[in-house]
Order: C-alpha cells, then sequence, then structure tokens
C-alpha cells in the first residue's frame, strides 16, 4: 500500500477545473491536472483495506488500482504504467469520461471522499505519453489470419489493438468519415479532444492495424463478403438507435436526436463545413433537453458553448436523493443527484416530467406541454409505477428540442440480417461466455451486447472479444 495514515492525513482533492466564464467561450478541454507533490498525496491516501472494492467491483476493466496508487506514491511512475496498460488499452480515454465506478466503490468513501482514482490514472498515462514511455507494440511473428472489426469505437479499438499485438491482421470497418466511433462524434471536445485519439490511432497503425473509413457494412460491403474474406468478424457497433419520444407534434421542425446535435458540432470542431440549411444550432434559442443522462448532460454544456438563450433539461424520472438510501448500500454506485460540469455551467433542471405534445407555429416548435409525474414503488414487485398528477399540466417555451432519452439497441439493419443473428428481449446480440454469437466465427462485443453502457465497459468486453477470436482462431 501507499501510506498506512495516508487517509487520515490528506483530504481528497480533485483537479482544477478553468473558470465557467472562460470555459464556456471554446470547447477545449478545461481540467488541469495536479502537481507531481500534491497527486503523491492523494495516491497516499489509498488505504491498506483488504478487499479493494474499486477493483473488484467498482473497475469495469478490473484495474489493478490500489498497485499503481502505491507505484505513484513511491515514485515508480513507469511500473504505475505498465501495471495501468495491463488491463486499460486506453487510460487517456477513461481517465477522462469515465464516471469512476471504482471511485464509488473505494472504501474511503464508505463516510469520507474516495481517492481520487480518475485523476491518477490520467495523470499515469499523460506522463507516459509526454516521456516517450508510450510506444508501438508490433507483435513478434504473424499468424496468417484475418480479423475484421466493424465499429471503431472503444470496444472496437480495445480489440483491435489486441488481435493485432497477437500477430492477426485486423481491418477496422468504420461507416463514418473518421476513426473513433463515440468517442469521435459523441463526446464533446470538452470533454476529450480528439487528438487524444488521433494520438492512439498512430500507435496502432505502427501496430499494424488497418482502419478503413466511409465503409458503411452491410451496404458498402455486404456481410458475406466479410466471411468470405475474413478468418474471424468482430461487430462492435455500438447502440446506435436512439430511443425516440412519439408523443403529437413529434414531426415539428426544430426537434432533433442528441447525437445528431453533438455529432455534427465536432465536426464543426474538427474544421468541416455544414451547410447552413442542415446546421443545429442552438444560439439564441429556448433550448430544451429531454433525458437527465450524461448526454443529456453533453447537450447542455453545448448548448450552452453555442449561445443558448435558455436551458432547461427536464427528466421522466424522479429526482434522485442527495445522499445513499438503505437499499442503495456501498460499494454499489449511488443513485444519487449528481451536477456535472455541464450543469454547473448552468441550465434550470426539473425531474418527474412527461412531455405530452410539442407545440409549433408555422410548422415549428415553440412549446412543449408537459405533466408532472408522482412516482411509488408497488408493493408486489419493488418496481416503480407512476402517475400524472391531476391539473398539473404546464407549458415550457422551446425552440430546440434536443432528444437524449437513451439508446435502445444496436441497429438491427442488413449486417445483422445477412449474418442471421439471434437478438436478446432487448434487441441486443446473444453471445456466449467468450462473446462468440450463435454464427460461428463471429464476435460481439461492446454495447451492440450490453445496450448503451460505459465506455469502460465496451473497452473491457473488446478485450475480452479479442481473447475469445485469438481461442477461436488458434485453438488456445
Amino acid at each position: 500500500m501507499a501510506k498506512h495514515t495516508g487517509f487520515m492525513e490528506y483530504s481528497r482533492e480533485d483537479a482544477c477545473k478553468r473558470a465557467v466564464k472562460l470555459r464556456v467561450r471554446n470547447f477545449r478541454e478545461f481540467e488541469e491536472p495536479i502537481s507531481p507533490d500534491r497527486l503523491k498525496n492523494q495516491a497516499a491516501r489509498c488505504m491498506d483495506c483488504g478487499v479493494p472494492h474499486c477493483h473488484t467491483f467498482g473497475c469495469p476493466t478490473q484495474n489493478r488500482i490500489p498497485d499503481w496508487n502505491d507505484l505513484v506514491y513511491k515514485g515508480q511512475w513507469k511500473r504505475a504504467l505498465d501495471n495501468l496498460l495491463s488491463t486499460d488499452n486506453f487510460p487517456e480515454f477513461t481517465g477522462r469520461v469515465c464516471p469512476a465506478p471504482c471511485e464509488a466503490a473505494c472504501t474511503l468513501a464508505i463516510n469520507s471522499p474516495a481517492v481520487t482514482i480518475r485523476q491518477i490514472e490520467l495523470q499515469i498515462i499523460e506522463r507516459a505519453w509526454q516521456q516517450g514511455w508510450v510506444k508501438p507494440e508490433p507483435p513478434s511473428f504473424k499468424t496468417n489470419k484475418r480479423v475484421a472489426v466493424v465499429g471503431s469505437g472503444p470496444s472496437g479499438l480495445a480489440a483491435a489493438q489486441q488481435l493485432a499485438r497477437l500477430g492477426h491482421e485486423v481491418v477496422v470497418f468504420e461507416r463514418d468519415d473518421r476513426i473513433g466511433g463515440l468517442l469521435r462524434y459523441g463526446i464533446p471536445d470538452f470533454k476529450l479532444e480528439k487528438w487524444v485519439i488521433d494520438r492512439r490511432l498512430e500507435q496502432m497503425q505502427q501496430e499494424g492495424v488497418i482502419f478503413e473509413t466511409q465503409v458503411h457494412v452491410g451496404k458498402d460491403v455486404s456481410a458475406h463478403y466479410l466471411q468470405r474474406s475474413f478468418d474471424a468478424i468482430l461487430i462492435a457497433a455500438g447502440a446506435t438507435v436512439p430511443r425516440d419520444v412519439q408523443v403529437p407534434g413529434r414531426e415539428a421542425k426544430g426537434i432533433h436526436f442528441a447525437m445528431e446535435f453533438l455529432t455534427q458540432q465536432n465536426k464543426i470542431n474538427a474544421g468541416e463545413c455544414i451547410d447552413q440549411n442542415d446546421r443545429i444550432s442552438a444560439e439564441g434559442r429556448d433550448v430544451v433537453v429531454i433525458g437527465g443522462g450524461d448526454t443529456g448532460s453533453d447537450c447542455v454544456g453545448t448548448s450552452r458553448r453555442q449561445g443558448a438563450r435558455s436551458i432547461t433539461q427536464i427528466e421522466i424520472l424522479p429526482k434522485p436523493p442527495s445522499q445513499r438510501v438503505a437499499s442503495n448500500p456501498w460499494p454499489t454506485w449511488p443513485r444519487i443527484l449528481y451536477t456535472s460540469s455541464s450543469h454547473e455551467e448552468g441550465c434550470d433542471r426539473d425531474w418527474g416530467i412527461s412531455t405530452k405534445e410539442f407545440m409549433s407555429e408555422n410548422g415549428a416548435v415553440k412549446k412543449i406541454k408537459a405533466v408532472r409525474l408522482e412516482w411509488s414503488e408497488a408493493e408486489e414487485n419493488g418496481r416503480y409505477t407512476f402517475k400524472e398528477i391531476p391539473g398539473s399540466e404546464f407549458e415550457l417555451k422551446a425552440d430546440l428540442v434536443l432528444l437524449a432519452a437513451g439508446f435502445v439497441h444496436l441497429d438491427h439493419g442488413p449486417l445483422v440480417s445477412e449474418l442471421g443473428l439471434d437478438l436478446d428481449a432487448r434487441g441486443n446480440v446473444l453471445v456466449d461466455a467468450h462473446l462468440m454469437t450463435t454464427k460461428p466465427g463471429v464476435f460481439a462485443a461492446g454495447d451492440a451486447v450490453l445496450g448503451a453502457s460505459l465506455v469502460v465497459r465496451a473497452l473491457y468486453q473488446g478485450r475480452e472479444a479479442a481473447a475469445g477470436v485469438d481461442k477461436y482462431l488458434m485453438g488456445s
């Protein structure tokens, strides 16, 4: 462990953030790193807790967190890097965008602020890039086996890197014009600047990974072609079908899915030209974001930077409590009220709201008609139910509505239908313990299997799928 009394001597110190009035002027990342001496003190807070729930319960990638905390405290940064990379291909991604379930499971979090695990992880990998420790790891031999990876999000990239390092020829197919998937076009630049992705892609290309962009598998090339041309296929296409809000007036102009909005802004940030007729802008508009999750929060931060007149975020679920309740004990993820960095930048938030109608003028949305809900727990099955509160109807001004109500499942288009993949009740791809689908040689990982989830879970499944593919190809 780091320091036996560190958790008693040092208080939690989070990364500094640029002032709101400065950071909303652009789309740059705004967290500032902690100095090495102060970070050492943060690592010293990791205690000898016996069973490290941060590692065993909290972290989907099973990062060996106490080990690299100890190494950071001792100043052994290179060893800390090797330890971190043994379980996480891309700590620079997870260290920026992961909500840190590891911190929720930290033993200190029972009654004190948790260790700043995410920040320590990020600074280990960033120091490594600065020192030139992160280098290509090409395989020592080739297996002459070819693997097609469909999708270039965190799951597809992790699998591709693992497979390439095992000596397989890996081709990643991406339907967009740039590699990165959700990382590239779903996450705003103020949380993850895209040079961070490009830096890692350059390493992967030197390791032998081949990237093919603007190739929509199932349309531009058939799934049967991939079966004939490759020894194995991995589907890492993500859960891209958004959940719609089907109420009267849905056809009005000015109502967009969150990903349309976020993707377009990321493309503008990358220097792409957008036809003004297709431009989705919050500038000078009353914005309503429907959905209270991370995607909704990203819409809030993006709308603020675009110059929205007002921003309101509504959620159908009831307002979470400020602290854990008895049915939500440590070390489970705390279902409590969170205030994201985007919320800090300014917006109104409301809970227990159901959208009843989009009201328009001249074909464009102008208001939302909504009603308040009363939630209760059904005694017979423990599930929550709701009913509308009589007389609680109200209207919200809205000339831009962003639907961030989550994602349903992966696209059930030609790729899935051609391969004849079996799906579960939620529309996700069915896989076995090695993440192989019901079609031999065809694997799936990430949100295509899990449904919409965390980057860190997708990354872990990509690694697991790579192990399954390698066992299938090599027999062990």
